[in-house]
């Protein structure tokens, strides 16, 4: 099994850093920029200005979401570093490769199970909604 020498590591950390500070940028963003929504939406004006302000904190909201699951995950994948199983597939227990993990370095799957995860839960969800 090909597994990360510690270079790549090395490098995966900065990357993961990198990551993690961007994305606590944006939420800081989103949030100074959701307090400006309220207070429009606070304000009572006309109700084109209204359902704009509630759009958008709705929005800034998902996005604050997805950010946050992405911090999550990451957190994650630096444990993993320090308890030296990152990279490691949580589906079939192979090595994940390095290319997979610079382009999303707080994956857990391999792109084949991620692929097959992905489908099954694609999958649920159409037969949820009929």
């Amino acid at each position: 099994m090909d597994t990360l020498n510690e270079q790549q590591k090395n490098h995966l950390r900065t990357v993961l850093e990198a990551r993690e500070q961007s994305l606590r940028d944006e939420i800081r963003r989103e949030v100074n920029l959701q307090d400006d929504y309220v207070q429009l939406a606070s304000e009572v004006p006309d109700p084109g200005d209204l359902s704009f302000a509630n759009l958008s904190i709705d929005l800034g909201n998902a996005a604050v979401t997805r950010d946050m699951t992405e911090l999550r995950a990451i957190e994650l994948a630096r444990k993993k570093i320090a308890v030296d199983n990152y990279g490691e597939c949580i589906s079939c227990g192979y090595p994940i490769p390095y290319e997979r993990l610079l382009a999303m370095p707080a994956a857990e799957r391999c792109a084949p199970c991620q692929e097959a995860y992905e489908h099954t839960h694609l999958d649920g969800m159409k037969g949820a909604s009929m």
